[in-house]
């Protein structure tokens, strides 16, 4: 079959504004990916398109961008799901600078994750083997741990659109993974990070990270348990 794709390009060295380019692909399936279209483009059609891929599995998170308006992985979404009969609209995730084409700069997206601290922090002295931890307490962290970073939780809040200060979904997701990581030793210090006009009280539970989650994850659920801990600790 035959399929419209209408990509978003820009080069900041040589454009003065983003433009829309539109190809249109011959001999694809509706079982194809927008990424396996985004392959035959490059491959056949123009070589300059950039866009960012590397598992191609809905693994690694390279390949976020936005798809019909919503934020996707290009790699994980099917012709068939989408309205492929009309134009596919391919564009940069909002909100952050870009490089070229669909290509965004995620310098900031990485400095929020950082902030919070997204590691195990132990002050004791290691126990003989592994610390150890209870079936029930692992269950809490295994939904925020499928958390792949690709940013598309983050660049389709409003809140973050309005605020670039704002530390965005992505980064008190993580935030939640280790503060109720029963093994952790530095609750109290994670939770003074995101306690600020500019941290977890920005979210204003606007549920648009969850839509666009593809991993499905619940992130306004994660963050409430974070606010709830603030409270109770302020109790």
């Amino acid at each position: 079959m035959q399929v419209t794709f209408r990509i978003q390009k820009y080069n900041p060295e040589t454009d003065t504004t983003p433009y829309y380019k539109e190809f249109v692909v011959d001999g694809v399936d509706e079982t194809w990916r927008v990424l396996d279209v985004l392959e035959k483009i490059k491959g056949s059609m123009d070589g300059t398109l950039t866009y960012r891929r590397s598992c191609a599995h809905g693994v690694c998170g390279s390949d976020g961008m936005r798809i019909n308006g919503r934020n996707r992985l290009a790699c994980s979404i099917l012709l068939k799901d989408l309205n492929y009969r009309n134009v596919v609209t391919l564009e940069p995730l909002p909100s952050m600078p870009v490089i070229k084409d669909l290509v965004v700069d995620l310098s900031d997206f990485y400095k929020k994750y950082e902030l919070v601290k997204p590691y195990l922090i132990t002050k004791t002295n290691p126990p003989e083997a592994e610390r150890l931890q209870s079936n029930e307490d692992a269950e809490k962290l295994f939904e925020s741990a499928k958390c792949i970073l690709c940013a598309c939780c983050s660049t389709s809040c409003p809140s973050l659109w309005t605020n670039e200060n704002y530390l965005g979904p992505a980064a008190l997701l993580k935030a939640y993974r280790f503060t109720f990581d029963t093994r952790d030793e530095a609750p109290e210090e994670r939770l003074d990070i995101v306690d600020t006009q500019d941290g977890i009280w920005r979210c204003h539970t606007i549920f648009n990270c969850i839509e666009a989650c593809p991993k499905e994850i619940n992130i306004t659920w994660h963050i409430s348990q974070l606010k709830k801990a603030l409270v109770n600790r302020e109790i």
